[in-house]
C-alpha cells in the first residue's frame, strides 16, 4: 500500500470578497474526506492537485517540494490557494 499524506489548503489572497465567504487565512486539512466548509468550485479545482500531493507527488514549476499554488477559476474573485503536503503523523 502506498503512503497517503494529509494536505493543508490555505487561502492566501483574493481580489474581491468571495461569493462563498472564503477569506484569506482560511485553512482546511484534507484527509480521506472532503473538507467541511470549502465550496464545491474550489474543491473541484483543487482536487487533482490535492490528490497528487496526497500520494507523494510534486510539481516541477514550484520551488518548494510538496507545495503548489492554485487559483480559483472565478476570475472576478481570484482566490489564491496554497496546498502543502503535511508530514506523516506518528
Amino acid at each position: 500500500m502506498s503512503r497517503e499524506y494529509r494536505v493543508k489548503v490555505a487561502l492566501m489572497s483574493q481580489k474581491k470578497r468571495c461569493h462563498n465567504g472564503h477569506r484569506p487565512g482560511d485553512e482546511w486539512i484534507v484527509g480521506r474526506t472532503t473538507p467541511e466548509g470549502m465550496c464545491m468550485s474550489a474543491f473541484g479545482t483543487l482536487f487533482p492537485f490535492i490528490t497528487t500531493l496526497k500520494f507523494g507527488g510534486s510539481f516541477p514549476w514550484e520551488s518548494e517540494d510538496g507545495v503548489v499554488h492554485i487559483a480559483c477559476p472565478d476570475g472576478e474573485i481570484c482566490n489564491l490557494f496554497r496546498l502543502e503536503r503535511l508530514p506523516e503523523e506518528d
